[in-house]
């Protein structure tokens, strides 16, 4: 199995962190894209430069299968459903069956999330957007907000029932890596954790009780999964009751706190009871490379960088997806599924 998109970008992180250290340069991770893209739409600007929304290679071939035939089958869809491609390149929006037509952002890329624990978003959803900010999109594509995070290479954001927004750094400042940064009601200067269990972290989320779950790598280069308890200061060490890999997405499920291994391509569902994570079932993903998830409402997003496309299966009940989203992509990461 080749090396996950995410981890991929962690050892480009590290090396352009190196860099720049060295070189007292600010140094943004190249992207391999070359994407050939038709401006269709509006230039926001942001902190750090433009944001606009493109067509990404109007001319590639791409389709859509139906996710749910009863209900998509039809002119009433109501969700658009994302996939983002590798950091510092652009996102494909669908919105099938209303058109089949693939939209873009450029200039983002990496994770994405939105404003609900698990499901479809209300109408708006935030995607990494270059080496130190994060920035919110009003559906489909209209750039709103832009928050900077103190360091190189924001990994991943997870948002609470109150609106915080939390944004793990992969690595740089201030402790190297392994941070993640709370900005509450989503806006602000944001709140950095540091001296966390990590030394690299790769997904967030949180549960319904508001407790926010990073995963990553501790320094022994193993999976670690650690916790911030609600109200608190310091992130705890999670053990859990079986073994993970790779780190992969952290997400509520509406009963479970669920971690995906990248190697295995296998969901964890686990009950957390202090600082002990009990395995309650697992969901395994079959014929794909999943770097992030989204559970919706009965299915499963997946940014399938083996296959470069995005996947969708049944949830709980995973096995072989049941559609597939092609197009132009360059190393799908994120995923993310939100109400029109």
């Amino acid at each position: 199995m080749k090396m996950s998109g995410l981890a991929r970008y962690g050892a480009l992180a590290a090396t352009l962190a190196a860099f720049s250290a060295c070189s007292g340069s600010t140094v943004v991770a190249a992207s391999t894209t070359t994407a050939n893209v038709g401006y269709i739409g509006d230039v926001v600007s942001t902190n750090r430069g433009p944001v606009s929304t493109e067509l990404p290679n109007p001319s590639a071939a791409h389709r859509y299968v139906p996710l749910l035939p009863g209900r998509l089958a039809t002119r009433e869809a109501k969700d658009y459903e994302y996939i983002i491609n590798q950091y510092g390149s652009y996102a494909t929006i669908f919105d099938y069956p209303a058109g089949d037509k693939q939209i873009g952002i450029t200039n983002v890329g990496g994770q994405g999330c939105t404003n609900v624990l698990y499901g479809y978003g209300k109408k708006t959803f935030w995607i990494v957007a270059g080496e130190n900010q994060i920035t919110e999109f009003q559906v489909p594509k209209k750039a709103i907000k832009t928050l900077s995070t103190p360091g190189l290479a924001p990994s991943s954001c997870a948002i609470n029932l109150k609106g915080d927004l939390a944004v793990g750094i992969l690595g740089g400042y201030p402790s190297g890596g392994g941070d993640v940064v709370i900005f509450k009601g989503a806006g602000g200067a944001g709140r950095v954790i540091s001296n966390t269990p990590l030394i690299a972290e790769y997904f967030d989320g949180y549960d319904d009780k508001g407790n926010l779950f990073a995963d990553g790598h501790d320094g022994n280069l193993s999976f670690a999964l650690v916790e911030l308890p609600k109200g608190g200061n310091r992130f705890e060490q999670i053990s859990t009751s079986d073994s993970i890999k790779l780190p992969g997405s952290v997400q509520w499920d509406g009963k479970y706190l669920t971690v995906l291994d990248q190697n295995t391509l296998i969901i964890h569902r686990y009950n957390v009871t202090g600082r002990r994570a009990v395995l309650k079932g697992t969901v395994s993903l079959t014929g794909v490379e999943c770097s992030q998830t989204w559970i919706a409402t009965g299915i499963i997003y997946c940014a399938d960088g083996l296959n470069d496309d995005g996947a969708v299966f049944k949830y709980p009940a995973g096995g072989v997806s049941i559609a597939t989203l092609t197009g132009n992509f360059d190393l799908p990461l994120g995923t993310v599924a939100v109400q029109k």
